[in-house]
C-alpha cells in the first residue's frame, strides 16, 4: 500500500474512532441492552448498528449518499421517523414496572442462553437506531468527501469501509462484554431500574429534540 494511502487510512480511522467515543443514541442503546439483556442476545444490537453503518458507508462509496443528503424531504423523513423511534424505545423503558427488573441477577457465561428471537429483536432495534439516524449518513459522507478523492481505487474504499464497519461492531461488543461482566453487572443490578429509566429518558429526550428541531424549521 502506498504511503499516501496509508496516511489516508490512518487519518480516516482515527477520525472515525474519535466519533465512536462521542456518546449518542446508539451508545445509549448498547448500554441499555447490555445491562438489561443477555450478553449473547445483546450482541444483536451491536450487529444491527454495525449493519446500518455498513449500509450508509456503502451508499456513500457508490455516490448515493450524496443524493440522499441533498434531498430535504428524505432527510426530514429520516429525522422524524428516527426521533419517533427513539421516543418509542423510551416509552417502553419508562413504563416498565419495577418487578421486571427483579430477576436480573447476572448469570455466568456458561449459563447464558442464546435466543434467536431475542437476538433478532435486538438486531432490528440496533439496525433501526443506526439507519434512522441521519447523522450517521452525514458523518460518513463528509468524511469520505474530505478524505477520499476520485483517484483512490474502489478496492481501497471498500477496505476502508469494511474496517470502519468492523470497528463499530467490535467497539459495541466490547462495551457489551464490559457491562455484562458478572462483577460489573452485579453492581448495577440494584440500580438497573433507575439506569433503565435514565437511559430511556435520554433516548426520549434525544428523539423529542430531533422531532422538535424538524418542526421548528418548518
Amino acid at each position: 500500500m502506498e504511503l499516501s494511502l496509508i496516511s489516508i487510512f490512518i487519518t480516516v480511522a482515527i477520525a472515525h474512532f474519535l466519533a465512536l467515543l462521542s456518546p449518542g443514541p446508539d451508545f445509549v442503546l448498547v448500554v441499555k441492552s447490555a445491562l438489561k439483556g443477555n450478553r449473547k442476545n445483546a450482541i444483536g444490537v451491536a450487529l444491527g448498528i454495525a449493519s446500518a453503518n455498513a449500509v450508509y458507508i456503502g451508499l456513500c462509496l457508490i455516490g448515493v449518499g450524496a443524493i440522499l443528503s441533498a434531498s430535504t424531504s428524505i432527510m426530514i423523513a429520516l429525522k422524524v421517523v428516527g426521533g419517533l423511534f427513539l421516543m418509542y424505545i423510551a416509552f417502553h423503558a419508562l413504563k416498565a414496572p419495577r418487578s421486571s427488573y427483579q430477576n436480573m441477577a447476572a448469570t455466568s457465561e456458561g449459563t447464558e442462553r442464546f435466543s434467536l428471537i431475542s437476538f433478532s429483536k435486538e438486531f432490528i432495534t440496533g439496525f433501526l437506531s443506526g439507519i434512522l439516524n441521519p447523522k450517521n449518513l452525514l458523518f460518513y459522507l463528509s468524511l469520505f468527501t474530505v478524505a477520499l478523492t476520485p483517484e483512490i481505487s474502489l478496492k481501497f474504499k471498500i477496505l476502508l469501509g469494511a474496517w470502519m464497519t468492523a470497528i463499530v461492531f467490535l467497539w459495541d461488543v466490547a462495551i457489551i462484554y464490559l457491562l455484562s461482566n458478572n462483577n460489573v453487572r452485579n453492581k448495577f443490578t440494584r440500580m438497573a431500574f433507575y439506569i433503565d429509566k435514565v437511559t430511556g429518558a435520554i433516548l426520549g429526550a434525544i428523539g423529542f429534540g430531533i422531532v422538535k428541531s424538524v418542526w421548528t424549521k418548518q
